[in-house]
């Protein structure tokens, strides 16, 4: 019998893979290059289920302990309310989820999400992987692993992951190293599932453009890139940031703010945001990621109508 190598088995498939999403001439071994996209840019609209957040049936209670007002939803109605203001796709958090998932509740979910004429843009999972080794770390990454089964049956092609930040006695450096054997460790998983893994720019390890592309150049897979968050840096020029990371973004979640440092927060020049994204020749999900003071009720339409006409402009 033929014998194949796991370099030569992942190698065959991921250019497979590639082949048929129409990115062919991405190199499967050098992961650390920004994606080389045929075509013009396509901004598709999504909307983040965080947007809603204390509004979820199985929300966290606030942290003062009262209750929060208005209308209650679960999952499905968060579906349907993305297919009514628009959307092409529904982020669906994780957190939002029954707390034991099973098949039969991804199934109708995907099928629920079918019928409206929506994608499944992707999920987010919460982690940390800046911990050592130890049942800690293999909790983690265990947890990763399992959402990445639950995207393939709901046929999401994206899961946002985080990085952490260094734990006691643990070295920025080390904190790095340690991410970084994670993440591979989860994109050797993905990838065999034709799941991408985005990583967020979220503070900790990955506060800045350099920290974050540190990260996913010393990840040698094809399936890695960042979901690009835009209200995250807080950096002198969090737009200059956005410029050195955006190539290599696999999702985008768009927020209404920016914060600058040392500055208080300010509205986000959205027309700024999308020439950022159109230079880059990103080509996917842009999902809404609602975290302002107003009502998200009466905010996220508007957001939703303004991100949608810059889109098609």
């Amino acid at each position: 019998m033929q014998t194949t190598t796991r370099r030569e088995f992942l190698t065959t498939s991921v250019k497979t893979g590639f082949a048929l999403a129409g990115l062919a001439d991405i190199n499967p071994l050098n992961a650390i290059e920004p994606f080389k996209r045929a075509g013009s840019p396509r901004l598709l609209l999504s909307l983040a289920a965080y947007s809603f957040r204390d509004y979820f049936q199985n929300a966290k209670p606030k942290a003062d302990g009262s209750a929060e007002p208005g209308k209650r939803i679960n999952l499905f109605e968060f579906i349907d309310y993305c297919a009514e203001h628009g959307c092409q796709g529904t982020e669906l958090t994780s957190y939002y989820f029954p707390e034991e998932v099973n098949h039969e509740f991804l199934v109708r979910i995907k099928k629920h999400a079918f019928v409206r004429g929506i994608n499944i843009s992707g999920t987010a999972v919460g982690n940390n992987f800046t911990v050592p080794a130890g049942p800690k770390r293999d909790q983690e990454t265990a947890n990763v692993r399992k959402w990445i089964d639950y995207a393939a049956i709901m046929g999401a092609p994206h899961i946002r992951i985080f990085a952490g930040a260094p734990p006691a006695g643990v070295s920025p450096g080390q904190a790095k190293s340690l991410c970084i054997s994670a993440i591979e460790e989860c994109c050797d998983y993905a990838g065999g599932k034709g799941i991408f893994l985005g990583l967020e720019n979220h503070g900790g390890i990955v506060a800045t453009a350099e920290e974050i592309l540190e990260i996913v150049r010393g990840v040698k897979s094809p399936w890695l890139g960042v979901n690009l968050d835009t209200g995250n840096f807080h950096t002198d020029d969090p737009y200059a940031e956005l410029v050195k990371v955006a190539p290599y973004a696999v999702n985008v979640q768009m927020k209404g703010e920016v914060h600058p440092r040392g500055k208080s927060e300010e509205p986000a020049d959205l027309p700024r945001l999308v020439k950022i994204l159109r230079d880059a020749n990103y080509q996917g999900y842009v999902a809404l990621e609602y975290e302002s003071k107003e009502d998200p009720w009466t905010a996220v339409p508007r957001l939703l109508k303004q991100m949608k006409e810059l889109f098609g402009a």
